[in-house]
């Protein structure tokens, strides 16, 4: 496995400049997602870590080295895609043995064998291997789409958005078997989603991208609960942050010198006690019952127990707890820096 450098990575397509001054160091066997919208710069990073796009400006380095005159094949780097890259006509033995056939590797046919094995155990695949591709559920031909980049054991693994094309129950299968495999290889891997549950399930680190910026970037959790900006803020938590003016709640929660908006996530919100906020509709999602509060005009978001009693058109007092400020621009007040 490898430690991934980028130093002030820009890349531009014509007109829209796609990366904007990256920096961001991925370390040996962490499991780094990079989050946000389409259009932040997600797939451009994995592009050029890749070596398919080269940089307007600044440098990737592998182990310290730079590798921006290597070729894709001589950065020894698997990707996974969105669409599974598999050929239809061959089994599942031979779509994952075909990396290992090709010039560059030309790996003894005997030792392709134990490595396929290998990887099918840890892909828990190998009553299939004998199966054409064609004859396998989604979740069954994305899990040999990994095992193709498995089967290499590059220095790091990049995957783009692997799971989006696949049903809610397959993905949520999946994010736990990418998390084990990560565990038992302990690779790198660099994975690229717009999905907050992906980030905050899987990765050991985050990176947010905002137009082509890394704005902010550490543990799920840090992320969270000190996220720099609202623009982080909303990128994490179900349900997302709630943002009111910072004098929604009056006496009850005085905002501080230059602050704007006040940002509620349901840890944030006690009920029982404070102002009167009136139950608009609730969402009883089995373990536990989103709440949608008014309170005057402002919309509120929070979580109740999965058997509340509450009903649409109870009243519940409510008051913030240790909420999150933010001034005119959307930056966190106090907050740390990216």
């Amino acid at each position: 496995m490898a430690e991934v450098t980028l130093s002030g990575l820009s890349k531009a397509y014509g007109v829209t400049q796609a990366l904007r001054d990256v920096s961001l160091t991925i370390p040996d066997g962490a499991f780094v997602v990079l989050l946000g919208p389409t259009g932040a710069g997600k797939t451009t990073t994995l592009r050029l870590i890749a070596g398919l796009d080269r940089p307007d400006s600044g440098d990737v380095r592998i182990d310290g080295v730079s590798v921006l005159r290597d070729t894709p094949a001589q950065r020894d780097i698997a990707m996974v895609f969105q669409q599974y890259s598999l050929y239809p006509h061959m089994t599942v033995r031979d779509n994952l043995a075909f990396p290992l056939r090709s010039p560059m590797i030309a790996m003894p046919e005997d030792q392709i064998a134990t490595r396929v094995a290998e990887v099918a155990r840890v892909l828990r695949i190998p009553h299939k291997l004998d199966n054409k591709a064609t004859a396998l559920s989604g979740g069954e031909m994305q899990r040999v789409s990994i095992g193709r980049a498995l089967v290499r054991n590059p220095r790091i693994y990049l995957m783009d958005e692997p799971l989006s094309s696949l049903d809610a129950k397959l993905r949520a299968e999946l994010r736990i078997e990418l998390t084990r495999i990560h565990a038992e290889l302990g690779a790198t891997f660099l994975y690229v989603t717009h999905d907050q549950i992906e980030a905050m399930t899987m990765a050991s680190h985050v990176g947010v991208l905002d137009e082509g910026r890394l704005v902010q970037f550490g543990t799920p959790r840090e992320i969270y609960e000190e996220p720099i900006s609202t623009y982080v803020a909303s990128r994490l938590g179900q349900p997302r942050i709630t943002l009111l003016p910072a004098e929604a709640f009056g006496a009850l929660a005085p905002p501080p010198p230059g602050a704007a908006q006040i940002g509620l996530r349901p840890e944030h919100i006690l009920q029982g006690e404070g102002a009167p906020a009136t139950v608009h509709r609730l969402e009883h999602l089995g373990d536990q019952t989103r709440l949608h509060l008014s309170l005057g005009t402002h919309q509120i978001v929070t979580l109740a127990d999965a058997h509340t009693a509450l009903a649409p058109g109870d009243s519940l007092a409510i008051r913030p707890h240790n909420p999150l400020w933010f001034d005119a621009q959307g930056n966190r007040l106090t907050a740390p820096q990216p």
